[in-house]
């Protein structure tokens, strides 16, 4: 009888281990089960929002189909459940583990706006505000005003490092603002410490006019230099610089693409056909190449140079052979 007792005993807790077993592991599928996802796509988690929310919003999402496995699991592995909140991208392949993982690591989505040497700030305001992960608060453009009025030359032209700069979701256009001004300063006041002796230059705020001009003349690497040693020149010599983006920044938002001979003789702070020496503020953000070039100028005898249609230049050193350069370039004599 003790026997028969025993042997009772000892299958019903073989059949309850077994039974654990199997419930065990079909929960465990469940939680391991790849999610319904087909490409990456987002998963934003709110500020206080807890495990068994965020289990009802990947079943709303039919990125899951069963909750039950997967919430037993994270009973077994409470450090998941320590989630934060935030945009997080969930990747084909991910199961429900997978994804508390995630947002238990706090790595969110990495999104990017790469704002491009040459353009003038109005250009990187539009892109920066119309971004769709990038939040702009009422406060947005009287902080840019606080900012500009720190500033030399009143203005946030040139201010700005070109880049690509990487942030998470919500972040706020003048957090945007604020690290690219931030990059830029750095980058100056380093390369200022590094250029060539006298130049005509009374502050690392002119270098950073005169970059812009040589970015908007050329996007050619093995130019920038060339460019910078005429401009200097001209500097030098108290010579107009006659350069037709800044003749163009000074229309507007009249330009229209095409500049004419009355635009050259009409005056604005920015017309270098009429005034001597750089313009008030940089007419678009200069890269690292170009502020290099202005604080490093070829040493040359240079004093001109016209564009040969091709995105290259032809420089000349008189105002006859410059003359000639451009019948043949411009007029096509």
């Amino acid at each position: 009888m003790k026997i028969n007792v025993i042997k009772t005993t000892s299958w019903l807790i073989t059949l309850t281990v077994v039974t654990l077993m199997t419930g065990y592991y079909y929960l465990q599928q469940q939680a391991e089960k790849p999610l319904q996802l087909e490409q990456p796509t987002l998963l934003s988690i709110d500020k206080g929002q807890f495990s068994n929310s965020i289990l009802s919003q990947l079943k709303q999402q039919a990125l899951i189909e069963h909750t039950f496995g997967l919430k037993v699991m994270l009973k077994l592995m409470p450090e998941l459940t320590n989630v934060k909140a935030g945009t997080y991208e969930l990747l084909p392949g991910m199961n429900g583990i997978d994804v508390f993982r995630l947002i238990a690591s706090g790595k969110e989505k990495q999104f990017a706006i790469t704002l491009i040497e040459g353009l003038r700030w109005q250009d990187w305001h539009a892109q920066i505000i119309t971004h769709p992960h990038i939040i702009v608060n009422d406060d947005f453009e009287d902080n840019v005003v606080r900012l500009t009025h720190d500033l030399t030359g009143d203005s946030l032209e040139g201010w700005l490092l070109p880049d690509t700069y990487y942030f998470v979701a919500g972040t706020s256009a003048f957090t945007i603002v604020q690290r690219a001004h931030n990059e830029m300063q750095s980058a100056l006041q380093n390369l200022w410490q590094q250029r060539e002796q006298n130049l005509p230059y009374a502050s690392a705020y002119d270098a950073l006019i005169m970059a812009s001009i040589i970015e908007k003349e050329t996007a050619r690497a093995d130019e920038r230099e060339r460019i910078a040693g005429v401009f200097v020149n001209r500097l030098r010599l108290n010579m107009r610089l006659q350069t037709d983006p800044t003749v163009i920044y000074g229309i507007g938002e009249q330009f229209d693409g095409n500049i004419r001979r009355k635009d050259l003789r009409t005056a604005t702070p920015y017309n270098t056909y009429i005034i001597k020496g750089l313009t008030p503020t940089p007419i678009a953000m200069p890269s690292l190449l170009a502020i290099y070039a202005a604080l490093n100028p070829l040493p040359t005898d240079e004093l001109y140079f016209v564009s040969k249609g091709d995105g290259s230049h032809h420089f000349s050193t008189t105002l006859q052979e410059h003359n000639q350069a451009v019948r043949k370039y411009q007029l096509n004599h």
